[in-house]
């Protein structure tokens, strides 16, 4: 299995009891992060020193981060694309980091950076020759430019990598999912909290008016991780500056239960389904159905 992420905490967000289930069960895990995260807050007071507007180091520091969270998941294989710092984070999409040269974003106006960017992701898929790949859909999940570019490199270099040209040999891979979380999750979990007499990101009331979110019927797998639920626990506060246990997430799971850790939700838009589905006819395990 490869994962494409962009930033160090969003694989532990989107796909972390995911990753330690396989990996725990004897699957190949890597994962590839796309930037080092240094335009992220810094949510931990005495680290604010570190932060791009002052000292510069919070990519670094996320390095030390992402290796607590892989510990913490299980996974050894984790990589930076084109090695670490190659590419910069973007920040949000309309902001100066954007412009940055050495931006991830980077790569939507620059042809010569963008096939840099694939030739890179094609020599890990033709190195390691996975049969599943996970990253984002054609909106980076919620428009983040570095969500957008990992995945069109990560789906570009799909392509690419079976084909006959370039080093190493040729290798197709069998199923491709997109991170997604279905409106109705994000709704329980809203309630939830109303419930409980807090709000969700600035008082919204209704999952539909948030930036994120898939139609339920858009989900077509869902890999329940129940037994790894502490393990993503664990890799989440491992991301101390962006991940605050005061923060949305652990409001949702603290009012929603376990369920919001341990479930994680995908769409198959490359192979087939496998035939391991639950009552509601979704996909239950990413391999069902690959070649052995």
């Amino acid at each position: 299995m490869l994962l494409v992420h962009a930033h160090p905490d969003d694989e532990t967000i989107g796909s972390g009891t995911t990753m330690a289930r396989y990996a725990a069960e004897g699957a190949s895990v890597t994962l590839i992060t796309c930037t080092m995260g240094e335009l992220g807050e810094v949510l931990v007071p005495e680290l604010e020193g570190i932060a791009a507007e002052r000292a510069d180091q919070l990519g670094g520091y996320r390095i030390s981060e992402l290796a607590a969270a892989m510990a913490a998941l299980g996974v050894t294989d984790h990589r930076f694309l084109g090695g670490a710092g190659r590419w910069r984070d973007s920040g949000m999409m309309g902001t100066a980091g954007n412009d940055d040269p050495r931006a991830f974003w980077a790569c939507a106006s620059d042809e010569a950076k963008f096939d840099e960017a694939v030739e890179q992701a094609v020599a890990v898929v033709r190195e390691l020759r996975p049969q599943v790949l996970i990253t984002y859909d054609e909106i980076g999940g919620y428009g983040h430019p570095d969500h957008i570019m990992a995945h069109r490199v990560a789906m570009a270099a799909v392509e690419r990598a079976a084909q006959p040209e370039g080093e190493g040999e040729p290798w197709s891979i069998e199923k491709v999912y997109w991170t997604a979380i279905p409106k109705s999750r994000l709704q329980a979990g809203i309630d939830a909290l109303a419930a409980a007499g807090q709000s969700f990101f600035d008082g919204v009331t209704s999952a539909e008016d948030l930036p994120f979110g898939n139609p339920d019927e858009q989900i077509t797998t869902v890999i329940d991780g129940t037994d790894y639920a502490e393990a993503k626990d664990g890799a989440m506060r491992a991301h101390a500056t962006q991940i605050s246990v005061d923060g949305p997430f652990f409001a949702l799971s603290n009012n929603i239960g376990m369920e919001l850790l341990a479930l994680e939700y995908f769409r198959l838009v490359r192979g087939e389904l496998g035939g391991d589905r639950n009552e509601a006819g979704h996909e239950v395990d990413l391999f069902s159905g690959v070649a052995t």
